[in-house]
């Protein structure tokens, strides 16, 4: 969603969602509301005396199938869609009140989200948004996964994914300064193998899974859908690296690269990128690229290398 005033906003009154987590299972009713300019995204935990966590970098904790935050040992977990959904809508300030320690999933994607804030409004406030300019390349490997951020207009994502059957091979470019995230990207749910489900149980995760909020995969395809994009799984996995971008704290101008990234690769990257301030400066003055050309993304090598998150 461009914004063309380059103005910080926020929602325009407190709206409630309520659902499961993901994976504790566990019922949570999350409010969100208005926030001065300049505070940023803030969650508060409402069930421990309303402690709060900044998203951001410094905040980041265990990362494998959700990106979670914590500080002082009070956890938030399933952060990403959320986040995505912010981001995407050109929200910059806003409190996150939530009664447990996991956000709902709702159904696996982040639209729900977006049709919150669009019930409630979006203003703008009266103060220039700044983003962070990528000056020179940061890159992460980790043997054949791969992701990087490069200097560019716009905020500009190519992503590559490489899954085993039905999925395989899906890739996608979106600039989000130039294309509407509300329904290129936040519609993209979340999705799993039938085959892993056990297993995955087995670990504590995806207690609070199901055909209503996730892509069930059989062995020959989806178990509960039609799909909303044909290209649904990459879609999603550009929501989660918007989501997991956001800890570095401001919107990005610039290119990001990623093959067979996730959660664990998406925060590494921010980490490294906060750790190297002569790869970045802040400005408040963003140039949006007309459209998005793969021609201009390096190429980073394909590989076999399988990777699932949500």
């Amino acid at each position: 969603m461009a914004q063309s005033a380059h103005l910080e906003q926020t929602i325009a009154a407190p709206v409630e969602v309520s659902g499961l987590g993901l994976h504790s299972g566990a019922p949570v009713k999350m409010r969100l509301l208005p926030a001065p300019a300049g505070s940023g995204i803030v969650f508060r935990r409402t069930d421990l005396d309303n402690f709060e966590i900044p998203a951001n970098g410094r905040n980041v904790a265990k990362v494998s199938y959700a990106t979670s935050l914590m500080r002082q040992g009070v956890l938030i977990s399933t952060t990403e869609h959320l986040l995505s959904a912010l981001i995407g809508m050109g929200v910059d300030n806003v409190i996150v009140e939530l009664d447990n320690l996991e956000l709902p999933i709702l159904d696996g994607s982040a639209l729900p989200y977006v049709e919150a804030f669009l019930s409630v409004g979006i203003k703008q406030q009266r103060r220039r948004r700044e983003y962070i300019r990528v000056l020179r390349p940061v890159e992460v490997r980790d043997g054949e996964k791969f992701i990087g951020l490069y200097p560019g207009t716009g905020y500009r994502i190519q992503y590559t994914i490489d899954f085993p059957a039905p999925i395989g091979q899906q890739s996608t470019s979106v600039d989000l300064a130039a294309e509407d995230y509300q329904t290129t990207i936040a519609p993209a749910r979340t999705f799993g193998y039938k085959a892993d489900e056990q297993r995955l149980r087995d670990m504590g995760l995806i207690r609070g899974a199901g055909p209503e909020n996730a892509i069930i995969l059989g062995a020959h395809g989806p178990e509960n859908g039609p799909l909303r994009f044909s290209d649904e799984y990459v879609r999603h996995k550009v929501l989660d690296l918007i989501g997991d971008l956001a800890l570095a704290g401001r919107r990005i101008e610039g290119r990001v690269v990623a093959e067979r990234a996730g959660h664990a690769m998406h925060t590494a990257l921010v980490s490294r990128l906060m750790k190297d301030r002569s790869a970045w400066e802040l400005t408040r003055i963003a140039v949006e690229s007309a459209e998005s050309s793969t021609a201009e993304f390096p190429q980073a090598q394909m590989a076999s290398a399988v990777l699932q998150g949500a």
